[in-house]
């Protein structure tokens, strides 16, 4: 089941597709298949949010530093270990994986190095913006999606705060939403499908 979806470069305000969602039944449960079949096709677009990193939701402890982990949320056992499934659920699909971009944030980069499917760069995209009201990381994000080709897929590792920022829905920790990028500059984009987080 797709979904197209409009904005700047095609994208829906997130008010609106986060109802859509809310009165599709099932949609969850239906989609995975179609999402691990858009992720073999290539041109791609792979979102996942970090794995498992307690108490789950929020952010970061009052004083954290980018530069210091033990400031920060960080993945448990659990986190480690959904990470290092999902790449290996990569791998066994045959999934080609031509980029990879993760938040700077500590549980973030060791998602994205626990998963071993490329070389991981940082992306500040990929960072909810600290204010609504002037979206520049949402933007360099939708610009991103749009602008990815392939011929593989892009992961783009990242946090709740984002996809919701992006798609108005938060996925769980270590769930993976993939997207199609429409087929021409500032094109719609399409929502292919979730897949749930390693368990």
């Amino acid at each position: 089941m797709t979904l197209r979806m409009l904005h700047p470069c095609g994208w829906l305000a997130p008010c609106t597709l986060a109802i859509w969602l809310s009165i599709t039944p099932g949609w969850a449960a239906d989609d995975a298949q179609e999402a691990w079949a858009a992720l073999l096709q290539g041109g791609h677009v792979a979102l996942i949010r970090h794995g498992n990193a307690p108490p789950g939701s929020g952010g970061d402890p009052p004083g954290f530093r980018i530069d210091d982990c033990t400031t920060q949320r960080n993945l448990d056992a659990r986190g480690r270990e959904q990470a290092r499934a999902l790449g290996e659920a990569f791998r066994t699909r045959g999934v080609r994986v031509d980029r990879i971009l993760s938040s700077p944030w500590c549980r973030c980069l060791e998602t994205a190095h626990l998963m071993a499917v490329g070389p991981v760069a940082q992306s500040w995209a990929l960072v909810p913006d600290r204010e609504p009201t002037a979206p520049v990381r949402l933007r360099e994000l939708q610009a991103l999606v749009c602008a990815w080709r392939g011929p593989g897929t892009l992961v783009l590792v990242t946090h709740g705060f984002t996809v919701q920022a992006l798609l108005g829905l938060v996925p769980h920790q270590g769930e993976t939403v993939v997207l199609k990028p429409g087929p021409g500059s500032g094109a719609a984009a399409e929502l292919v499908g979730r897949i749930a987080a390693p368990p």
